[in-house]
């Protein structure tokens, strides 16, 4: 099979993560219709539905083994699950844009996981990032916290970098994943773990819901981020990383908080303060000194001779 130009593989990956930081703008006002719990078991039902084509494995496949079907679960549980409640909840409680400050954290949180689980080395630029993506995060959390119009803030922050660690692991996992399970059939199988995983709670939630009073509105909205969140995003990102190495593909998730934070300001006219503004700033610092290219020693050397 013909390898597609790196391009559209950089195309892919961007928009993964553009998306991503769409509906988690959004979702702030999702949450305010739906209870939390319900709105991730409609997420993953609706998308099951759209996504069940994609679960019978492919003739050119190989059968799943134990490893494989490890990796899928904790894809989910991590990347699905716990990534969905801790960002629903923390943006229930905080803002798009904080959201978005916080969310700039993933690359560092990344290079972390993978010096803690694949051993490795940790770079001095690497780490003068995480510092900053950490200054933001502490900056924009303490903001928030002595703002008495919002107690939660404290709380809903904490949870957002619950969402940070969520989404790393899920980075970290899906480069092993990728090679031995269609980008298809791993959106539709981590999709269908996290509907399994959330229905005691939506269905609860569910029981307790005046479904009649929702608007139109608010239906459309559900479909674009059911979609966007459990179909869209994950296909886009699998398919980008077939060929782009993990390390690499670290850079794209800068996308995710710029486009949250967008949407925050832009779509529900938040309201940016000099506090959060700072730490903005030294989040997206985090993220270029975290996941900028630097050319070899040896490449150095032959570009000098």
């Amino acid at each position: 099979m013909p390898r597609r130009p790196m391009s559209l593989s950089y195309l892919c990956l961007a928009a993964s993560m553009a998306l991503v930081g769409s509906y988690v703008g959004l979702s702030k006002v999702l949450v305010l219709v739906f209870p939390v719990f319900l709105l991730a078991w409609l997420r993953f039902g609706i998308a099951a539905v759209a996504m069940a084509g994609w679960v019978r494995r492919g003739a050119d496949e190989a059968p799943l083994s134990a490893h494989d079907r490890s990796l899928l679960f904790l894809e989910s549980f991590f990347g699905n699950f716990l990534f969905s409640i801790c960002m629903l909840f923390g943006v229930s409680l905080s803002t798009a844009l904080t959201a978005g400050v916080i969310l700039a954290g993933i690359p560092a949180a990344v290079a972390l996981m993978s010096r803690a689980f694949l051993g490795e080395r940790i770079a001095p630029r690497v780490a003068a990032g995480i510092a900053c993506a950490v200054g933001g995060i502490a900056l924009v959390a303490l903001t928030k916290h002595s703002d008495s119009a919002q107690p939660g803030s404290l709380l809903g922050s904490l949870l957002l970098v619950g969402a940070v660690l969520c989404e790393a692991s899920y980075v970290v996992m899906g480069k092993k994943l990728i090679g031995n399970v269609s980008p298809k059939r791993i959106s539709a199988l981590i999709n269908l773990w996290g509907l399994a995983l959330v229905t005691p709670f939506g269905v609860w939630q569910a029981l307790r819901f005046d479904f009649a009073a929702v608007a139109p509105a608010s239906w459309w909205l559900l479909g674009f981020y059911s979609i966007a969140a459990s179909v869209a995003t994950v296909w886009l990102w699998m398919t980008g990383l077939k060929q782009v190495p993990a390390s690499s593909a670290g850079v794209f998730t800068v996308l995710l908080p710029v486009s949250a934070a967008l949407v925050g300001v832009v779509v529900l006219n938040e309201h940016v303060s000099l506090a959060q503004a700072g730490a903005f700033g030294l989040a997206l610092a985090g993220v270029v000194l975290a996941t900028w290219p630097v050319r070899s020693t040896r490449a150095a050397r032959a570009a000098r001779n």
